[in-house]
């Protein structure tokens, strides 16, 4: 068996990546090309490092790193991918993880810093482990938790999932806002449609929570979500979900269809409708598109927030790790 680690191109890879990397596991839509190079473009500084490793001519892992001194970590940051992993070939952890590390030592990289990972990540499910029978000194710190639906096949099994009162919140909260007015909740979902409707959410987004969502909606940030509304390789994965109330728009969701889950990116919502819970309602009616749209998980991806656990979020814990490179 020969092993070999190819350093693409962003670029390269952004455009060309389909069905042969699809052998490749991994647990997040923060990986996924696209994504990468809409976030180097706005946000990224180092020296890029999206290594490929293959045994012969079969790719066996992808690991999207950045190199700054003598440390690597993900292409990426926690304010906007919620949780990071390497792709790699199921049952060739260990092949993947030690070409990858013999090569950064080459490099003279002295520490890996990976976060933020799942619970379910091939870093913390198997990584960790392989290092330390490397010799290598692991850590890893509990920081965050992300949770996660696994959706049923219809809206009142859904409904039958949620404890009594929590159901009972549900339904009152819905028939409420429809007694309120003509509601209509519909998805875009063409990327030329979400990139025309970026202002709507955006002006929603600083109405919502006003000083918390100003203080993270910069002048850059803002230029990152309009990037990745227009970058096709995203475009597709994006979709943007709008409840009306006598057809004025009143709160909307953002999030990515990804290897059939449902990735919960952000939600806005205009505060002097609040009485009607329409930013909770925006979500309850997006779980339902999900369900109706046969998604097989919704992912509220990180935060703690009650409302998560309310609509039947179950947590998967995020952590940070770091691995250092010499014995």
């Amino acid at each position: 068996m020969t092993y070999s680690l190819i350093i693409e191109n962003i670029d390269n890879l952004s455009s060309s990546w389909n069905q042969k990397y699809n052998h490749l596991k991994g647990n997040s839509i923060f990986i996924y090309p696209g994504w990468l190079k809409v976030w180097w473009q706005q946000f990224g500084a180092g020296e890029l490092y999206l290594s490929i490793i293959q045994e012969d001519d079969h790719i066996i892992g992808f690991a999207p790193l950045v190199i700054n001194n003598a440390t690597a970590s993900f292409v990426g940051s926690p304010d906007v991918c919620d949780y990071l992993d390497f792709l790699i070939t199921p049952g060739r952890e260990r092949d993947f993880f030690y070409v990858l590390c013999l090569e950064l030592q080459k490099k003279g990289i002295r520490q890996l810093n990976l976060n933020p990972v799942r619970e379910d990540s091939n870093i913390y499910s198997h990584l960790l482990k392989i290092a330390e029978q490397m010799g290598y000194q692991t850590s890893s710190v509990y920081t965050d938790v992300s949770l996660e639906i696994e959706l049923p096949s219809d809206w009142n099994t859904y409904l039958n999932m949620l404890n009594t009162k929590q159901r009972h919140e549900v339904r009152r909260k819905l028939n409420r806002l429809y007694e309120a007015g003509k509601v209509n909740y519909y998805t875009v979902g063409n990327d030329t449609d979400i990139a025309k409707k970026m202002d709507l959410f955006l002006k929603m987004f600083r109405e919502s929570r006003r000083e918390e969502k100003a203080n993270f909606m910069t002048v850059k940030m803002e230029a990152f979500f309009r990037s990745f509304a227009e970058s096709m390789p995203i475009a597709h994965l994006l979709r943007m979900g709008i409840l009306e109330l006598d057809g004025l728009p009143v709160a909307s969701v953002l999030s990515f269809i990804y290897n059939n889950r449902e990735y919960l990116y952000n939600s806005a919502y205009y505060p002097q409708f609040s009485n009607l819970s329409v930013g909770l309602m925006a979500k309850v009616l997006h779980i339902k598109d999900s369900i109706e749209q046969g998604r097989s998980i919704y992912d509220f991806l990180k935060g703690a927030e009650p409302y998560k656990y309310r609509l039947g979020g179950t947590e998967k814990r995020i952590y940070n790790c770091g691995i250092t490179l010499y014995n």
